[in-house]
């Protein structure tokens, strides 16, 4: 029986010893093998997940630079508010909407519809970042704190504030919400103005301490920006531009101040304006800068460059008598003509008496490439050297073929489109002697170099200094005996007067644009003056009626507020009427 035990051997298959060490074969080579995948195949899931936990990144924020006039007053800055939003998963797992009272509370002080509110934070319950409300007000926020709603935050943000308000809106411009120059100055120079956050990225351990920095940035602060604006003027100007247009009843307007020796433009105003700091309900025509986008033909405003070209030829001295008999004349079949025959006239009375055909005869004396190249020259057909953005550079045609006609009504400032502010540059030329220079809105350093700007565009003699100073004293005339209304008591002023129909498909309309054009004082130039009245809508429309007492006011005052002495002869002339006065007395 022991021997039958002995020689006994099993001979059962050992399957489950196999099968055993198969599944531990199989769970180690997924795990290797997902092991691989994870290390080899996509090792950035678990490092992402790592730097969730861990990784933070703190912003320093700088605010916006501020703008500011020639004097420092300031014309943008940026004031704190802070902007309200939610983390929808906070909110939900806190069962935040049963706070009903405080959620009304919110809606009340945010001027808001509560559901709308609601369904603005609940519509994705995973996000974690929703606006609630942008840019609102240190008190607003503080009320909105104390209410404590879970999910329901604030973080500090800046808001553009333009202490100057619809004087200066034009120029300025403005920002959107999120502190981004969109119009203006604030359009032009925002990288400027904007500086550059700082951030540091730091790792943190299980406690929330600071274990490592991974990257320090530092802020860099922005450039304050000082325009060549004088606020002072600029105001002037503003409020007396708005009077006309309403007076007149003008469809718009706009006034330029330059200086004529730097370049800089001390005042540039357009009616209708508006208010920068709410433009909810503004119409987008509003936003337009007419003063450099607008253009319109100058008129008789430009006689006097057709006079100084024919002086500068040699065809004509200024003593020059020209003979317009029999006040007409046929040109390739179209009529020439003044309204009656003024007969023989100096150009003083060319300019004087706005002789179209005095004009037409100055024109007609130098060659047509010659009368071309000055009005290039001038600047008409090229922007000013702003860098504005918008600004129109109106229209001079480039073609070969000109009839005499055509050169004849571009004599008196017909077939040619310009800008205000190239207006106001071809008499800054005039005004300095010859010399036609880049207008700018920042004001210039000592060492007369602009800011910001990395090929600033060249002065250039465009006339002689001896021609232009001949041609003061005829615009001087044309003051006193055809403009009284742009006299300023005190300064010797000349100036032009212009009264354009404004063009339409086809032809022209039965709208009209006034504009007068000046300079003072004669004795040493230091302002140019252009005033556009766009669209007069009652009986008055011609320059020297709705433009030229507006020129009266804005040169008398900026004169007087720069500082600027009468000319001795005025002065001299004020006295003698004074003493005359009183030994009447």
């Amino acid at each position: 029986m022991n021997k039958k035990a002995a020689k006994y051997q099993p001979t059962t298959v050992a399957w489950r010893f196999y099968l055993v060490l198969a599944v531990i074969a199989l769970v180690y080579a997924g795990l290797a093998a997902r092991t691989a995948y994870i290390q080899v195949i996509e090792p950035d899931m678990l490092k992402k997940q790592g730097d969730m936990r861990s990784l933070r990144t703190a912003s320093s924020k700088v605010h916006r630079g501020s703008i500011v006039d020639r004097n420092g007053h300031e014309l943008a800055v940026s004031v704190p508010v802070e902007t309200v939003w939610a983390d929808p998963k906070i909110i939900m797992e806190n069962n935040a909407l049963a706070m009903v009272d405080h959620w009304q509370a919110l809606a009340d002080v945010l001027d808001k519809d509560v559901n709308k509110i609601k369904e603005r934070v609940t519509r994705n319950p995973a996000k974690r970042f929703v606006y609630v409300e942008r840019q609102v007000s240190p008190a607003m926020a503080s009320y909105i704190k104390q209410l404590k709603i879970p999910g329901i935050h604030l973080r500090k943000e800046s808001k553009r504030f333009y202490p100057a308000g619809e004087i200066s809106a034009h120029v300025v411009g403005f920002t959107n919400v999120d502190d981004k120059g969109i119009e203006g100055v604030e359009r032009v120079y925002n990288q400027l103005l904007t500086g550059k956050n700082g951030k540091k990225r730091f790792r943190k351990d299980a406690k929330g301490h600071r274990v490592e920095v991974l990257e320090d940035v530092e802020s860099k602060p922005p450039q304050d920006l000082t325009l060549s604006i004088d606020q002072r003027i600029q105001a002037l100007a503003y409020q007396e531009l708005k009077g006309a247009v309403k007076a007149f009843k003008a469809s718009s307007g706009s006034v330029v101040v330059t200086n004529v020796h730097s370049g800089e433009i001390l005042a540039l105003v357009n009616s209708p304006s508006f208010n920068p700091n709410n433009r909810s309900n503004t119409a987008i025509h509003r936003f337009r800068n007419r003063a450099i986008t607008d253009f319109y033909e100058p008129g008789s405003t430009l006689k006097p460059l057709t006079a100084l070209t024919a002086m500068e030829f040699g065809s004509v001295e200024a003593d020059s008598i020209i003979d317009t008999s029999p006040g007409w004349m046929r040109l390739g079949g179209s009529r020439v003509s003044d309204p009656i025959n003024r007969g023989k006239l100096s150009i003083t009375d060319i300019l004087v008496h706005s002789s179209n055909m005095g004009t037409t005869k100055l024109a007609l004396s130098v060659p047509k490439e010659y009368l071309l190249d000055k009005f290039f020259d001038a600047g008409f057909g090229e922007n000013t050297g702003t860098g504005l953005i918008g600004e129109s550079s109106g229209i001079m045609h480039e073609r070969r073929r000109w009839s005499k006609f055509e050169l004849a009504t571009l004599s008196w400032g017909h077939g040619v489109a310009a800008t205000p502010l190239q207006l106001a540059r071809f008499y800054s030329a005039i005004a300095n002697g010859g010399i036609k220079q880049p207008l700018t809105i920042l004001k210039q350093q000592d060492d007369n170099e602009r800011q910001n700007e990395v090929l600033p565009l060249a002065s250039e003699r465009i006339f002689s200094k001896a021609n232009t100073a001949k041609l003061l004293p005829m615009l001087e005339a044309v003051v006193n005996e055809h403009t009284p209304l742009a006299k300023v008591a005190g300064y010797r002023v000349g100036g032009k007067t212009g009264t354009a129909i404004k063009a339409v498909a086809g032809g022209y309309g039965n709208d009209y644009v006034g504009l007068f054009a000046g300079i003072a004082p004669l004795t040493q130039p230091e302002l140019a003056v252009v005033v556009v009245i766009n669209e007069p809508g009652g009986d008055l429309y011609h320059g020297g009626e709705v433009a030229a007492p507006v020129f009266s006011r804005v040169m008398k005052g900026a004169l007087r507020l720069l500082n600027i002495a009468p000319d001795q002869s005025s002065t001299t002339v004020a006295d003698a009427n004074q003493t005359k006065e009183l030994t009447n007395v």
